[in-house]
């Protein structure tokens, strides 16, 4: 059941929003090659609690870390370890935070001084994919027109487009329905975009195949390739007027 929010509802996640927001500025400060990403979880977890927020990943389904961070090859879901980050790589971070019972999701891929061109060029058209797909975001409107919207740039530029996950309602619960698909003709397209709803939107788009594997961990997705991938994320409230980006200082 999709749950709509009050405008009341929709002023406390975007109070969750703005401490995710402050995260990934926290992490934007620190972020570069030779810190572990276990460093930068604990930069993310102290900028969410410092605003009294609690990290909503962290023990979400057993997951260890506050933020998922996921480099190269690897999709989503990646564990915070003592992996260094190396000047080379695509890190792909995602973070969720809880305010009082309100929820809010973003994420986004950072490009270290010395990636390929052809991976920052995947890191640059998954985030235009994203904002594709937040114009669309008007009552009236149908997922899958936002799943169009993703589908079209992605395929233009010959990248996969991962099809086991997806975007997905958020606000009461970290993940709430719809969900919100990044390639056309998925299921639950038809469903009507309205006045209320607030979407997490994520494209996840690989360089190669939109084929992936899990690894033992029983987390980490990864692509079934090992071509390099690129996630972005933001949390949308869908107002009368348009679309309104709750995580869009991040």
């Amino acid at each position: 059941m999709i749950e709509l929010k009050t405008a009341r509802d929709i002023e406390g996640i975007q109070n969750s929003a703005n401490i995710a927001i402050a995260a990934f500025q926290a992490i934007a400060k620190v972020i570069k090659p030779g810190i572990s990403t276990k460093y930068l979880d604990g930069v993310a977890e102290d900028a969410i609690r410092s605003m009294g927020g609690r990290p909503a990943f962290l023990g979400y389904e057993g997951f260890p870390g506050t933020i998922c961070i996921s480099i190269n090859e690897e999709v989503i879901h990646g564990i915070p370890s003592k992996r260094i980050i190396q000047d080379t790589d695509l890190v792909s971070i995602d973070l969720g935070v809880d305010l009082d019972g309100y929820y809010s999701d973003c994420a986004r891929t950072f490009c270290m001084k010395n990636a390929k061109k052809d991976a920052i060029k995947l890191a640059d058209i998954t985030e235009k994919c994203l904002h594709l797909a937040i114009e669309q975001c008007y009552p009236g409107n149908r997922v899958r027109d936002i799943s169009k919207a993703i589908d079209k740039l992605a395929t233009e530029n010959g990248y996969g487009i991962v099809r086991e996950y997806c975007g997905h309602g958020v606000g009461f619960n970290l993940h709430e329905e719809p969900q919100v698909s990044n390639y056309k003709g998925a299921p639950g397209g038809s469903t009507r975009l309205r006045e209320g709803m607030v979407l997490a939107i994520e494209p996840m788009i690989n360089m190669g195949t939109h084929r992936i594997d899990h690894l033992d961990d029983d987390w980490t997705v990864v692509t079934a390739d090992n071509s390099v991938s690129a996630h972005f994320e933001h949390t949308i409230a869908i107002t009368s007027g348009g679309p309104v980006v709750l995580t869009e200082g991040r």
